[in-house]
């Protein structure tokens, strides 16, 4: 191998693909290397031809403009997504990718006795690049039946080509196989950078000193760490309170009792309970059935609807949701006028995480004032007023 490709197909995943040696490159080599990955992974998230009928990419579900969630209706009211072949409906609404780097492999911690990580919300997808590869080729998604194709639809690109090979060598078409873990590589160190993840929001600016808490929002923050007033903390802090950095999950799977979402079925006509964990195929524990995984509160405010198949339309429903468990009074949806829906899966609920003081209605508020500190400056008018 010439110095040419030594200089441009090595790196640190051509270390799997190509057998190159990284440690013969520079720092400024490797960097150069990395932008180039970051900037074609870019592009092809934007991408509809990686779709069977041309008009879907991965942006289509993960809308950079609204949280990289699914901001379509899709005729179920956001619930959901809506495949490439304008008619497929999934059961689970797609989870937002901000932040989505912060989550660890897909692991059994021994330890704590749980499930830790992986993309989806079952985490069947051990990492950002495995969670990359799966829509493309799902026929309920972009529906491309293998990867031939899709590789196949790269090679109509010229620019994709060059810089494929300059990145991965000259050889990378050779193997389907081999240019499609590049390609999900790509995506993945797009998905990796700081446009994922600033970490700009008011939270953040507080702890900076450069944003002053009103008296909600303290009283809501104070709410949300403390142990001894609500369950928030369990789940949803790593870190700790006032620590820079912080994700608002702890990336294990609970099942908190989510109901069916009884419009949703009605329109894909899915039938079959939903297992949640129990369906990723590294899990045969059935005590994990109906088990989801944490999701990150961070630009929470504007990435409605909620839960994992959205069945609940506004961030306060959900924090009534929780307080049911401990209220004798949040007998009612305030969504529906009627009392709430029984959990699709009952056996698994963890009862302990979530036994909490009460909440007064001005408790409930001042934990929607604090969420929405959560939310990244770009989104920021997409707050509620």
């Amino acid at each position: 191998m010439n110095n040419y490709i030594k200089i441009l197909g090595c790196s640190l995943i051509a270390l799997l693909i190509s057998g190159c040696n990284s440690a013969s490159m520079s720092k400024e080599q490797l960097a150069k290397i990395q932008l180039q990955k970051e900037r074609l992974g870019k592009v092809l998230f934007f991408d509809k031809n990686l779709s069977k009928n041309r008009t879907e990419s991965c942006s289509t579900c993960h809308n950079p403009q609204t949280g990289f969630v699914d901001n379509r209706d899709n005729g179920v009211n956001k619930m959901a997504s809506l495949g490439d072949d304008n008619k497929s409906i999934g059961d689970r609404q797609a989870p937002t990718a901000t932040y989505a780097k912060y989550s660890p492999k897909f692991h059994y911690d021994a330890k704590k006795k749980e499930y830790i990580g992986g993309q989806f919300w079952d985490g069947r997808a051990p990492t950002l690049a495995d969670q990359a590869g799966a829509p493309p080729l799902n026929p309920a998604e972009m529906g491309m039946p293998d990867k031939k194709s899709i590789i196949n639809r790269v090679k109509e690109n010229e620019y994709y080509v060059k810089q494929f090979k300059e990145i991965y060598g000259d050889h990378i078409f050779e193997s389907n196989d081999k240019a499609y873990t590049a390609l999900t590589k790509v995506i993945e160190a797009f998905e990796m950078t700081k446009e994922f993840a600033p970490f700009d929001s008011k939270y953040d600016r507080y702890l900076e000193g450069k944003y002053d808490l009103t008296p909600l929002e303290d009283l809501g923050k104070s709410i949300f760490f403390s142990n001894n007033n609500n369950s928030c903390a369990n789940c949803h802090v790593l870190r700790g309170e006032d620590k820079k950095y912080e994700t608002f999950t702890n990336y294990e799977y609970h099942n908190i009792g989510t109901p069916i979402n009884n419009k949703l079925r009605a329109k894909n006509g899915v039938k079959a309970i939903d297992n949640g964990l129990l369906n990723n195929p590294e899990v045969t524990d059935v005590k994990q059935k109906g088990k989801y995984k944490v999701p990150t509160l961070r630009n929470v405010a504007v990435t409605a609807p909620y839960m994992h198949n959205g069945v609940f339309k506004d961030l306060r429903t959900v924090i009534e949701f929780y307080d049911k468990y401990n209220n004798t009074k949040r007998k009612i949806n305030p969504e529906t006028g009627k009392p709430w829906a029984e959990p699709e899966v009952e056996s698994t609920i963890a009862k302990e995480k979530l036994k909490a003081k009460r909440l007064s209605d001005r408790k409930v508020d001042a934990l929607v004032a604090f969420l929405k500190l959560l939310t990244d400056k770009r989104y920021e008018h997409l707050l509620k007023k």
